[in-house]
């Protein structure tokens, strides 16, 4: 490893490039998925390579490889030289980096037992045990369980003199139930949409949530919807959980902090923000009970890393207090445009990508409330579980989430299921209509392992921490 980092620093030296880093890269993956009592795929996939990247006149130049040798980082490094010299051509304002100092160090995510070291036939007895539970609680039409795992495997360098070996290791899964009749189709999953719910952690974070324990109320659920009464049209109180929540946080505050997206650098693919730079300390984005925190340090995150792709080390970062913004998501290129160091969120989808500004743990801090005492002091109003689709323009503003069950809300009791919930609203109106938040017995760190951004596209792992929330005057059940 040392003859390849040193292959690429001692080229990019004698270029005289402002700055260059490399990131040698190994990546691993399973996935399993069990569908009506079959192995419906079963995958293992590996890649190694290594990615530079050097500042030229002001401009990046970056190049990849998958031959991880001294030769090709050489060749590489002169690669990318010419392209940012090239790049330089353009004109325009040069990058500025900002001064965070050069690291050191080792980080690897803490785990008790290691996901690849599982045998097959473990995690496939787990699998099957929790489709067959849900198939002997209700007639659903398909029924699936799904474990996954990865591991990333990093070492940096830069010309600035940080050397830095990180390995992050995320693992989990769940199930999903499937009804359909007459034209009408219901879903309900456990512990999360979108495969189930993954922490930076080992097996053992598959093996926390029970997933033969949840399969009959997730199975009775999802037929009792098919016959469940469409929510009414209006406006209420909504208690949130904390899936669906997590995503409205990812959605509504995390992507609207990026500050690229801010400074228009995002937004040929997935938008802008409506934020702008000069709002620290102004833009009252929610009510004085919404804190919101950037929190890469924080343990079992899917965006709990110590170091990001600048080799800048991580830290916990204020970005709203009592609901007015502090700040933003940044990296080394960005923060200077707000006067402020790096926070830590710059990051790439593997070797061959160019790290770009990315969501961490973006966590909505804890209240004091319990969801039982929540709900008996909600007079009127509906629960809403789970995401199940959602829309957001591209500025961040306006948005409307779909669900999967919703639960009335009468005189401080659950009562009726509802299907096919909705609800809609603009960002700040939103979420200054949050008036409590559940304590930190109710809060969990949800992940995110399918957050899309960049050209050409990059898929990140980002979480959100959360617990659930009661939201007033909310438009619900929108049609049409």
């Amino acid at each position: 490893m040392d003859e390849i980092i040193n292959s690429f620093l001692d080229v990019a030296s004698k270029k005289k490039v402002q700055y260059a880093d490399i990131r040698v890269l190994a990546r691993r993956r399973e996935e399993i998925t069990v569908r009506d009592g079959k192995v419906e795929s079963l995958g293992q996939s590996s890649e190694d390579g290594f990615g530079v990247r050097v500042l030229v006149g002001g401009r990046w130049g970056f190049a990849a490889s998958r031959d991880v040798s001294a030769a090709e980082a050489a060749t590489i490094a002169e690669q990318a030289v010419r392209i940012a010299q090239a790049s330089a051509q353009a004109g325009g304002e040069p990058v500025r980096l900002d001064d965070s100092p050069p690291e050191q160090g080792e980080w690897a995510t803490p785990f008790e037992q290691d996901p690849f070291a599982v045998s097959l036939e473990d995690k496939l007895k787990r699998l099957f045990a929790a489709d067959a539970a849900l198939a002997k609680a209700a007639p659903v039409t398909h029924r699936s369980a799904f474990f996954d795992a990865w591991r990333e495997d990093q070492h940096f360098a830069s010309t600035a003199g940080a050397r830095l070996h990180q390995v992050i290791t995320e693992c989990g899964g769940g199930i999903l139930a499937e009804a359909i009749k007459d034209g009408d189709q219901q879903v309900r999953c456990y512990p999360n949409s979108f495969r189930g719910q993954f922490h930076t952690a080992g097996y053992e974070a598959f093996m926390r949530y029970d997933m033969v324990a949840e399969a009959p109320r997730v199975a009775q659920e999802c037929v009792e919807l098919l016959g469940a009464p469409l929510l009414p049209s209006g406006e209420t109180t909504l208690i949130i959980d904390g899936p669906q929540l997590a995503l409205q946080i990812h959605e509504s505050i995390g992507h609207p902090l990026e500050l690229d997206r801010v400074m228009g650098m995002e937004a040929a693919y997935a938008g802008t923000s409506f934020v702008k730079p000069t709002d620290i300390g102004s833009l009252k984005y929610g009510s004085g009970v919404m804190n919101i925190t950037a929190d890469p340090t924080l343990s079992g995150g899917l965006g709990s890393y110590a170091f990001d792709d600048d080799g800048v080390r991580t830290f916990r970062d204020p970005l709203i207090v009592g609901g007015v913004l502090q700040g933003f998501l940044t990296n080394r290129e960005t923060s200077p445009i707000v006067g402020r160091r790096s926070n830590g969120c710059n990051r790439a989808d593997g070797y061959a990508r160019l790290p770009i500004v990315r969501m961490c743990n973006v966590n909505l801090e804890p209240g004091d409330w319990t969801l039982e005492a929540l709900i008996a002091d909600t007079k009127d109003g509906y629960l809403l579980s789970n995401n199940r689709s959602w829309s957001i323009d591209d500025k961040r503003i306006n948005f409307q989430f779909g669900c999967e069950a919703a639960w009335e809300i009468k005189d401080g009791k659950l009562g009726r299921l509802y299907k096919n919930p909705n609800y809609t609203g603009i960002t700040t109106q939103f979420w200054g209509s949050l008036d409590a938040i559940c304590d930190a017995s109710h809060w969990n760190i949800w992940g995110t392992p399918n957050c899309g951004k960049g050209q050409p596209s990059q898929t990140a792992h980002v979480a959100h921490g959360c617990a659930p929330c009661r939201f007033r005057n909310v438009r619900v059940g929108v049609r049409g």
